[in-house]
C-alpha cells in the first residue's frame, strides 16, 4: 500500500450497486473514498409487462435475445422468483436455445450464472458495437427480444434492427432512480471545484446523466474540470465526452472495478 499513488488521495465514488466493494478496493491502497452514490437500481414499478415478456420468451416467442446488461438478466431471474417461479425453468431453457448476443462481459457473466454463456458477444461493447456484430448475420424475419437499461428505449438499436427486418420485443425490467438528493451532488461539484477531490471514477452512464442533471453544464465542466475524471468503459467514456469532459482514465480491455482501480493508480501517479 505505502508504494501506492492512491495514499493520501482522495477519490469521489458515484458508485451504487457495489459502493463497498469499490471502495474497499481503493481504501485498501490508501485512499480516502468520498461515498456520493448518484443512482439507485430498481425493479419495474409494475412487473406485469415484464412478466408477459417473461411468459413470452419462455414460450419460444425469441430467436435471439440481446443482452445489454447483466443487472437485467438477473432482474428478470429476480422477477420471476418472486412473482412466477414456475416460470423459471421454461424461460431458463428457452434462453439456451436463443442465440445471445452480449454487450461486454457483465451479461455474460450473468448468463455463466446461470449455465449458459453468449453466442454472439460484442467485439465493443457499446450499442454501436452490438450493431456492428449484427451486421454480419441475418436478422430479417427473427425475433429479437431486447433487454434494455433502465428505460432508455434505446432508439439506434431498435430502428436498426427493424430496419434489417427484424421484429423487436423489447423488456425494461429495471428503473434507475436518484439515490443523492440535488444538494449533496451540489456539495460534491462545490467540493470538486475547491480542489479537494483529486479524482471521480465513474461507473455508469446513469451517474453521469444523474450529475448533469443537478445543475448547468458549465458549472459540472468547471467542477469536473479540477479533479481527474475516470470512466469504468468506453460506454461510461462516451456518456462523458458527449458532455464535453474528457476521460483521463479508464481501463483497457477489462471493464471491472478491479482494473478501474488500477487505471486511477496509473493516472494519478503519472499526474504526481
Amino acid at each position: 500500500m505505502s508504494g501506492s499513488s492512491l495514499v493520501g488521495r482522495t477519490i469521489a465514488v458515484p458508485e451504487s450497486r457495489e459502493l463497498d466493494v469499490f471502495a474497499g478496493l481503493l481504501e485498501r491502497r490508501g485512499a480516502s473514498v468520498l461515498r456520493c452514490p448518484l443512482v439507485a437500481i430498481r425493479d419495474a414499478p409494475d412487473p406485469a409487462p415484464v412478466l408477459a415478456w417473461i411468459r413470452g420468451f419462455a414460450e419460444g416467442g425469441c430467436d435471439d435475445l440481446i443482452l445489454l446488461t447483466g443487472e437485467g438478466l438477473r432482474r428478470l431471474i429476480a422477477c420471476i422468483d418472486r412473482h412466477h417461479t414456475s416460470l423459471r425453468a421454461p424461460f431458463v431453457r428457452a434462453l439456451a436455445q436463443a442465440r445471445k448476443i452480449t454487450r461486454g462481459p457483465k451479461p455474460a457473466r450473468a448468463l455463466k450464472e446461470l449455465g449458459l454463456a453468449p453466442d454472439l458477444p460484442a467485439q465493443t461493447p457499446t450499442t454501436e458495437g452490438i450493431i456492428q456484430t449484427l451486421r454480419r448475420v441475418e436478422l430479417q424475419g427473427r425475433r429479437v427480444g431486447v433487454q434494455l437499461y433502465g428505460t432508455d428505449p434505446n432508439l439506434p438499436l431498435v430502428e436498426f434492427l427493424r430496419g434489417v427486418g427484424a421484429t423487436v420485443l423489447a423488456v425494461a425490467p429495471y428503473v434507475y432512480a436518484s439515490a443523492t438528493d440535488d444538494e449533496a451532488v451540489r456539495s460534491l461539484l462545490a467540493r470538486m471545484s475547491a480542489g479537494a477531490v483529486d479524482a471521480i471514477a465513474f461507473t455508469s452512464a446513469s451517474q453521469v446523466e444523474r450529475i448533469f442533471a443537478v445543475e448547468p453544464g458549465d458549472v459540472v465542466r468547471t467542477a469536473l474540470g479540477a479533479t481527474l475524471v475516470a470512466a469504468v468503459g468506453p460506454v461510461v467514456a462516451a456518456s462523458l465526452a458527449q458532455r464535453g469532459v474528457r476521460t483521463q482514465a479508464m481501463p483497457e480491455g477489462s471493464f471491472f472495478l478491479k482494473p478501474l482501480t488500477a487505471a486511477l493508480e496509473q493516472a494519478l501517479a503519472v499526474r504526481s
